[in-house]
């Protein structure tokens, strides 16, 4: 007996839930040969501001967690990645091999920002000689909430730009890649059975030139990284919307090596640096 396939339709991911878009439009993901794969969400200006809500309201808590607390629950989540490895294999498509080497690159690379998590703050931070009786002591923290375009690599390039925001305390509202939006969807359920709070990560597929601006724009985001956006013209209107409330943005090269080395510029590019004074024998 023959029967018709259940087509899924990808929700977005915000606030550790899975809602449809408000808009309640979709668009159809196919492979690089053109065949359907599934439908997904596409998201709006209101999503946008869902999400960066979602972000603020877990900012506190996450920021307020101790790195080493951040690194476990990284590590948790390159825990449950390695268990669906095949899965994400399948989504990211081409040859059996090299999706594979790729779901173990991604791991590797989210263990490696995982490690990062207690030590960075004794590489970034110093004691300052000053004159007088005085403790001068500089300290990195979380800039706040960033907004992530995703490169079009879909998950090393994913977990490169998601980790090492979130491992210092941020919290991110991601867009994912346009073209291939399925291994960031279920990286999105994925973090939602690991132990990372609701919000901290919000993912969101859509339609790039509509929904980068918006996020650009918005006054309660704090840093923007542009690594996913390719079109000259609309990173300069991203850049330009950033300028309005002086947000910290990165665009490095779309054409990126995300197999290369990690470092640690992207670690310190979203965080400030807190100088204290504390007097001696106090």
């Amino acid at each position: 007996m023959s029967r018709l396939a259940v087509r899924k339709t990808y929700k977005l991911y915000i606030g550790g839930a899975f809602p449809r878009s408000e808009s309640g439009r979709s668009y159809a993901v196919t492979s690089p040969k053109g065949d359907f794969l599934a439908n997904a969400s596409r998201a709006s200006r209101k999503d946008v501001r869902d999400a960066v809500v979602a972000a603020r309201k877990a900012f506190p808590g996450w920021s307020g967690a101790t790195a080493y607390n951040r690194g476990q629950i990284l590590y948790r989540i390159a825990e449950m990645l390695e268990g669906r490895r095949a899965q994400f294999a399948e989504e990211l498509g081409g040859g059996k091999k090299a999706a594979l080497e790729a779901v173990d690159a991604t791991v590797d690379r989210l263990v490696w920002y995982a490690g990062w998590s207690d030590k960075i703050a004794s590489v970034h931070g110093t004691a300052n000689p000053v004159a007088g009786p005085y403790f001068n002591l500089s300290s990195p923290e979380p800039t706040g909430v960033v907004g992530v375009v995703a490169p079009e690599d879909p998950l090393v390039g994913l977990i490169s730009v998601i980790a090492p925001a979130i491992v210092t305390g941020n919290t991110c509202v991601v867009i994912a890649s346009e073209r291939t939006p399925l291994p960031s969807i279920t990286l999105a359920e994925v973090l939602a059975t690991s132990d990372l709070p609701g919000g901290v990560v919000n993912v969101l597929t859509g339609h790039q030139q509509e929904l980068a601006p918006w996020l650009a724009a918005h006054m309660d985001v704090n840093g923007l990284d542009l690594t996913g956006v390719s079109d000259a013209d609309l990173a300069l209107t991203c850049e330009q919307a950033a300028a309005e409330n002086l947000k910290r943005v990165l665009r490095p090269s779309p054409d990126e090596d995300w197999r290369a080395a990690p470092a640690l510029t992207r670690m310190t590019r979203f965080l400030e640096t807190k100088t204290v004074w504390h007097p001696m024998g106090v």
